[in-house]
């Protein structure tokens, strides 16, 4: 099958630039989660599934721009669902899942201790949890690519040139 994703020369504005941080704001929204208003992380799940919808049509009109063979409109429609998945579960669902669930755990053992006030701060999770993105993203995307790989790739043939172009 013919790969149609940005070839590896080409500089992806949604992957190798600042950018790509987008797509992981729900993370730190996560992280204020404690002394913000809920509406202020949805905002941040707006910004991070905004951020995966522009990648998703961008590769999509990359894709129908390029692609000459005549499995023209499969590719366009595996190209687009394959970054759709790719970037809903590494840069949206797990990540926030993710920094959540530390978050919790972090203020768990906060109620759980007879430490002094100032160590029970709800901002004592939000610094841990903040802490935590960049120890948790590089694992995340390795561990999507290798399930695409493993599966929607494998069912579907499709092949990406570019694999975890953020790191």
């Amino acid at each position: 099958m013919s790969d149609n994703s940005i070839s590896n020369d080409e500089i992806d504005i949604f992957r190798d630039t600042n950018v790509r941080y987008l797509g992981y704001s729900n993370e730190v929204g996560e992280a204020f989660r404690s002394i913000v208003p809920k509406s202020v992380v949805w905002s941040s799940y707006i910004a991070a599934c905004g951020y995966v919808l522009a990648d998703t049509l961008h590769k999509g009109y990359h894709t129908y721009q390029n692609e000459k063979s005549p499995n023209h409109i499969k590719n366009v429609v595996l190209s687009t669902s394959d970054t759709l998945i790719w970037q809903g579960f590494a840069s949206v669902i797990i990540p926030g899942l993710t920094i959540n669930r530390i978050c919790a755990l972090t203020h768990f053992i906060q109620n759980k201790t007879t430490a002094r006030p100032l160590l029970r701060s709800p901002w004592i999770s939000t610094i841990v949890g903040l802490v935590s993105i960049p120890f948790i993203i590089h694992p995340i995307d390795e561990f999507v690519e290798n399930t695409m790989n493993s599966t929607y790739r494998q069912w579907t043939g499709y092949k990406p040139k570019k694999h975890l172009s953020s790191t």
